[in-house]
């Protein structure tokens, strides 16, 4: 097996934090695609070739595991590898590392597709690119494994009336804007997780009576994301986000998210997290209060789920 090699490089901006005061989720996913077209470049499928193809790599499915909060002025690198070949994609693993002190933040086990730019069909990958995909094969790594959650063939693709019938909770909606386009005008991968990210305030509101602008000591976090993408919306369509509970434990419930256009009612992603509750002052983990656990699993939705 092949070693991981470096594709990014940044650090963690105050711009970027979120109300807990570290990196918001949807910025890991913006890294990851800088990553993934840095690989991209490593098996052949670079600049030039999708000038000339009007195709490039995009991810179907992201499963990230976050393993370390960070904070701004954090300076991180990106590594990564290949996991899996098939004829028209490819299973990839990135992983987010302090520069300094080595350590892990984050993991990436990514289904990608090779997808034509204007249309977003997939295509077959190339004989040369497969080539060079198998040399740099590597093992996962025990850190990037699912922990809280379970990866599972995908679910057939819910629809609004579905949500609706099963009275998810409305927490976004809002009109895609060209500045969370790509140069094709379909929405990239960070938003996707950023509507995600800016409906929990809803739901935790709507859910269990939260509301984080009046609580500075108690806030959330979430460990574990994935992220299934059905279709890539474009600029001025509509989007509606319904989110629920798929299970509670002891200190941590899984949160399951459908994103539809509204003006067709299908879905375009389905997403489902791990989060927890977090202390703001001594940055760790707050079991659920039994109360408001038994209230929690009244409100879990059978059949929610990417």
């Amino acid at each position: 097996m092949a070693e991981m090699i470096d594709l990014a490089r940044s650090s963690v901006q105050t711009w970027q934090s979120d109300q807990m005061g570290h990196l918001n989720v949807q910025f890991y996913l913006e890294q990851a695609t800088q990553a993934l077209a840095a690989l991209g470049l490593h098996l052949g499928l670079g600049p030039r070739f999708v000038a000339g193809e009007g195709a490039r790599l995009f991810a179907r499915d992201h499963h990230v595991r976050f393993l370390r909060e960070q904070r701004p002025g954090a300076p991180f690198t990106l590594r990564g590898g290949v996991l899996d070949v098939r004829d028209f994609g490819l299973r990839v693993y990135i992983e987010m590392y302090n520069t300094v002190s080595g350590e892990v933040a984050a993991s990436f086990a990514v289904d990608v597709e090779l997808m034509d730019d204007e249309t977003r069909e997939t295509k077959p990958l190339p004989a040369r690119a497969k080539t060079a995909a198998k040399a740099l094969m590597i093992d996962l790594p025990a850190h990037g494994a699912p922990r809280g959650l379970e990866i599972y063939p995908p679910r057939v693709a819910p629809t609004l009336a579905e949500a609706e019938e099963m009275k998810l909770v409305f927490t976004w909606q809002g009109e895609v804007q060209t500045a969370q386009c790509d140069s094709q005008g379909f929405l990239v991968a960070r938003h996707f997780m950023g509507i995600v990210s800016d409906g929990i305030p809803n739901l935790l509101g709507k859910t269990r009576g939260d509301d984080r602008s009046k609580n500075s000591k108690v806030g959330g976090a979430a460990l574990e994301y994935r992220f299934h993408y059905h279709s890539y919306p474009k600029a001025g369509d509509v989007l509606t986000l319904r989110s629920g509970l798929k299970s509670v434990g002891p200190k941590t419930y899984i949160w399951g998210h459908w994103l539809f256009d509204l003006e067709t009612g299908k879905a375009v992603a389905t997403a489902e997290a791990v989060a927890i509750a977090l202390d703001l002052e001594t940055r760790k983990a707050i079991p659920i209060p039994e109360e408001m656990r038994v209230q929690l699993e009244a409100m879990v939705a059978p059949g929610l789920g990417v």
